[in-house]
């Protein structure tokens, strides 16, 4: 069995200069380091794995088959080694704790700053990073230990022992290309969407959203005809925009469209919850704890705790 030792990391952080910048020379100017004895490290990191990692031509360098294989694991490891770096740095300036934090784009222009800075005023030595995700990518993040805390798009429980808070909720409105027929309709009604074709957040970024969207427009009577999937509401108005379709979208979203873009709220009233605040409770963190307490603190229209059943817990 092919084990990795410690005196690899060095060589794995060259092979993925070297990856990155696909030339050995701009992979070494990088590093800091002369070409020669990078290549000499690849050639021994290369002889250790019994493993070809870049197929070498007068065409230049180009990762193997096993190198592209191993490229995503090599990454995720720099990355962890980062953050490893980063806090070990905040700790020793005097930071009195670190928190790592996902959230999804909408969340961030909205939701988050408010609870980050209540946070950073009751615990100013506070080291906060945020780093920006889909939905679908925060519970995983979450039970692996990657993410302290997660805000995302979401309604309800979500298992694997995951507790969240619902942080903002909006109603439903449609996003329309001004012509639209049903542009001057001061509330659109639900059902009259039955024959457009969507633009819809997918599902592979938001399970839980798309599905929430999916069922309303069943409960009144018809399927969706999505013609577009796409990765956040702002892609949403952008697609509305370029008259491919219209779409279900929170009303607050009128304060971003385009001027060849109306947002006109429904007839039936349909709150969303559009952020939610998730955290692990299986990995304690004295700041995780502060976040929840500060954010059930603050004023927001849904207010109801999902705690992890034991039959959640993994």
């Amino acid at each position: 069995m092919t084990t990795i030792d410690f005196r690899q990391i060095r060589q794995l952080w060259m092979f993925l200069a070297v990856a990155e910048e696909k030339h050995f020379g701009r992979a070494a100017q990088r590093l800091n380091m002369s070409q020669p004895p990078l290549t000499e490290q690849i050639k021994i990191l290369e002889q250790s794995l019994k493993l070809t990692l870049f197929d070498r031509s007068r065409r230049g360098t180009q990762l193997s088959a096993a190198g592209a294989a191993i490229l995503p694991a090599v990454r995720q490891f720099a990355d962890q080694v980062e953050r490893l770096e980063r806090a070990v740095r905040e700790v020793a300036a005097g930071q009195t704790g670190v928190l790592q934090v996902g959230a999804i784009t909408s969340a961030m222009l909205e939701t988050v700053p408010a609870v980050l800075a209540g946070l950073k005023r009751d615990h100013p030595g506070l080291a906060v990073f945020i780093r920006e995700i889909d939905s679908v990518e925060a519970i995983p993040a979450l039970e692996a230990g990657e993410l302290d805390v997660a805000f995302l798009r979401l309604d309800g429980k979500v298992g694997h022992g995951i507790a969240t808070l619902p942080m903002a909720e909006e109603r439903l409105a449609v996003a329309l290309p001004r012509d639209h027929p049903l542009s001057d309709v001061p509330r659109i009604r639900l059902r009259s969407l039955a024959n457009e074709s969507l633009v819809m957040s997918s599902r592979e970024v938001s399970p839980a959203y798309f599905d929430f969207l999916t069922a309303a427009c069943q409960s009144h009577g018809f399927a969706p005809r999505v013609l577009h999937e796409v990765r956040s509401v702002m892609s949403q108005i952008a697609f509305v925009g370029c008259g491919q379709g219209v779409a279900l979208v929170p009303a607050s979203m009128r304060k971003l469209a385009s001027e060849n873009v109306v947002v006109r709220p429904l007839k039936e009233r349909v709150m969303v919850v559009t952020a939610a605040l998730a955290w692990n409770p299986a990995r304690h963190n004295p700041m995780v704890d502060a976040m929840v307490s500060l954010a059930e603190r603050l004023p927001a229209p849904a207010r109801k705790l999902h705690k992890p059943d034991s039959c959640d817990a993994r």
